[in-house]
């Protein structure tokens, strides 16, 4: 391949990354307009749903983000009542973060997603292409960490 070839859009591993990246948000977007939430708030739930009351920084680990990004995020959840902020007993600058019972609630009301995102799809992939995608992705993101 020429050099020149190297700069092409279409030669560059990130922007269907990216671009796909945006797609799929945008998917969610009515989705998760029912339950007043954001899908960066929608990710905070995933793991807050699987593991309750863990730190700012443990749920910044789960989803590769800095606090100072996640912060502004959990602030607004606060005030929807989603969840509550605390300072930890044992570390003052450690804030955990516990969901209210609204922010339970909405698991209940989140289990479609998954659902109605792979009817959208799975015209496209069957399961198993999704599947193998997905381990590729966190293959590359394990690589890329």
């Amino acid at each position: 391949m020429k050099p020149e070839k190297l700069l092409h859009l279409d030669n560059q591993l990130c922007f269907p990354l990216y671009a796909a990246s945006r797609m799929m948000t945008k998917l969610y977007q009515p989705l998760l307009g029912k339950l007043d939430i954001t899908y960066p708030q929608y990710l905070i739930l995933l793991v807050l749903w699987q593991n309750d009351k863990l730190t700012v920084s443990e749920i910044g680990n789960k989803l590769m983000l800095e606090t100072n990004t996640i912060t502004p995020l959990l602030k607004r959840m606060e005030v929807k009542n989603i969840i509550k902020r605390k300072h930890s007993r044992s570390d003052e600058r450690s804030v955990i973060i516990e969901l209210t019972s609204k922010g339970n609630s909405l698991k209940q009301q989140a289990l479609c997603i998954p659902a109605d995102l792979l009817k959208d799809i799975s015209e496209h992939f069957s399961l198993k292409k999704i599947n193998h995608l997905q381990a590729d992705l966190k293959t590359l993101l394990e690589v890329l960490s």
